[in-house]
């Protein structure tokens, strides 16, 4: 059986060859500034609140956490690779005299859209991140003017227009409601989500942001953890054995923030504003996992309990507990490139570098590009 690797690989070599025509959306960008939740976190929910994730995350690439929910890389990362430019440092990570000279990454795990409650896993909700960008890009003009000595750690100034904002948010405001509302609750609160998300955009772009790209959110009802919490009842399965009222809500969430993109697109016609659909790149892979070289599409690959999800929620990805008696360490399965999911509720380093190879062809974008794909990858996969 091919590998997930060799898979992507084998897609991205047949789709350069038949689409041979110049590349005209300028992925050229001097900078990337992020804001989101674990999909795209390098280091900021373990910096910010001051604990270290435990191995074997970050095993494959890294050979260390990283800060990342993952056994290596992640989807920014990717497409970091894709645009040149070296991977985003968390904007709250200080030690080891971190580089913000490309960009600089204020999404982390557990984060929100709407504002954080006493009980989120994070406080870093996207108002707070764009509000930790404001400072950020304040700090940087001041130290600009006062010399050259740091322009090596930050960005230039000009890099704040030019640059290219990416947003990946909004599942945790959607996930976390399922456990103490209705999905007509839920459904019924996502003009407000929107509404929240709109207010941040709109103060990027007052700042100088014009070059705006805005992934939607995946099938929830495939994570292990949905699965195991809300799937016990068979018939609120899906096909796929994933839990249909959580891809509802995905699904009506993504319309209305489709609709949002072209608003804002209206709304600020200096911009460009991508919408990008991880939720149908997703949802292919689950379904047809075994064509791209994978043989779990929802079973954990770090967990305990083993088949047929290998999970439990009193034991994160690494940590050793005491349950019903007995110690317990939530360990790695021998090969994760054969799992999408890594920990339960995030995808392994080979997920993410398919999900990443889909994003690249344009194909799931609105505006599409890919009749005008490819420009050179420089692929480091």
């Amino acid at each position: 059986m091919p590998t997930a690797k060799s898979s992507i690989i084998h897609i991205l070599t047949l789709f350069f060859i038949f689409n041979p025509i110049a590349y005209s959306i300028d992925f050229n960008y001097p900078a990337v500034f992020n804001f989101g939740d674990s999909n795209s976190d390098t280091g900021e929910l373990d910096a910010g609140l001051g604990f270290l994730l435990d191995p074997p995350n970050g095993q494959i690439y890294f050979k260390e956490s990283a800060g990342r929910f993952c056994d290596g890389r992640l989807i920014l990362d990717f497409l970091m690779d894709a645009m040149d430019l070296p991977f985003l440092n968390a904007y709250l990570d200080s030690i080891g005299a971190p580089s913000f000279q490309k960009g600089c990454n204020f999404a982390a795990a557990g984060s929100t859209i709407l504002p954080a409650n006493p009980t989120s896993v994070s406080p870093f909700s996207f108002g707070i991140q764009v509000n930790q960008f404001l400072r950020f890009k304040r700090r940087v003009l001041e130290l600009l003017a006062k010399g050259k000595k740091l322009n090596k750690f930050i960005p230039s100034e000009d890099y704040f227009r030019k640059g290219l904002y990416m947003f990946d948010i909004g599942q945790n405001d959607l996930a976390g409601a399922f456990y103490s509302k209705t999905l007509d609750q839920i459904v019924a609160s996502i003009p407000t989500i929107l509404v929240e998300f709109e207010t941040g955009i709109k103060k990027l772009y007052d700042e100088g942001a014009r070059q705006f790209w805005i992934h939607n959110t995946g099938p929830l009802g495939c994570l292990t953890q949905n699965v195991a919490k809300f799937g016990t009842d068979p018939s609120k399965l899906d096909e796929q054995g994933c839990v249909s009222g959580h891809n509802q809500a995905a699904k009506l969430f993504n319309i209305q923030l489709h609709a949002l993109c072209k608003k804002l697109q209206g709304d600020y016609p200096d911009s460009n504003i991508t919408y990008v659909d991880l939720y149908t790149i997703k949802s292919n892979l689950i379904a047809n996992y075994s064509r791209y070289g994978f043989e779990q599409p929802i079973m954990a690959c770090c967990g305990v309990g083993g088949p047929p999800l290998n999970y439990d929620s009193r034991i994160s990805c690494g940590q050793t507990k005491v349950i019903n008696g007995i110690t317990v360490t939530a360990k790695a399965c021998p090969d994760s490139t054969e799992y999408v999911s890594w920990d339960g509720i995030h995808f392994t380093e080979a997920a993410n570098q398919y999900v990443s190879s889909q994003i690249l062809t344009g194909k799931y974008s609105d505006p599409p590009f890919s009749d005008k794909m490819p420009f050179i990858l420089n692929l480091k996969f």
